[in-house]
């Protein structure tokens, strides 16, 4: 899919990453959806915003929910702001891949959308070749785009 690659300044990313890592404790899932606009490039990322602050109860159960309210208030913050989410993003406590419940019920049930799996419950180092990062085509149907894939879809450089 054209311009679906994500870029995300470094220290945004590894920001973000450090603070899944906190907010999951080594113990739980954490997650995030990661703000920010198009560009000729891809999708460039600004913001993270933490599904915890979206939902309190987010992580109660061990693994990442969101109740309906969470998205009216993401909603709402994109449409007050002007940006939009562009990856969602969660931990693992071992291995990237996709859960059955991950493949069932995508954060995002937009053509297009990136869901990106952090193993490890995001305690690093962080490859991006060893990410899970997955397209959802609609339908419950996925493209994994992990492994060296990963390099191309998802840029943590310095930008601008």
């Amino acid at each position: 899919m054209a311009n679906s690659k994500v870029i995300v300044p470094r220290r945004l990313w590894l920001d973000g990453l450090a603070e899944l890592c906190h907010r999951g404790g080594l113990t739980h899932e954490a997650g995030a959806f990661l703000l920010g606009t198009k560009s000729g490039e891809g999708r460039v990322g600004t913001k993270w915003v933490f599904y915890d602050e979206l939902d309190p109860n987010a992580y109660s159960t061990g693994i990442c929910i969101l109740h309906a309210d969470a998205f009216d208030r993401l909603w709402r913050y994109c449409r007050e702001t002007g940006l939009m989410v562009i990856a969602d993003i969660h931990t693992h406590p071992g291995s990237p891949r996709q859960s059955p419940s991950d493949r069932a019920n995508p954060m995002i049930a937009l053509q297009g959308h990136l869901a990106l799996i952090v193993p490890n419950y995001a305690k690093g180092p962080h490859w991006r070749h060893r990410l899970g990062i997955y397209r959802y085509e609609g339908s419950h149907k996925w493209t994994d785009l992990s492994g060296w894939r990963g390099r191309i879809m998802l840029s943590t450089g310095t930008f601008r």
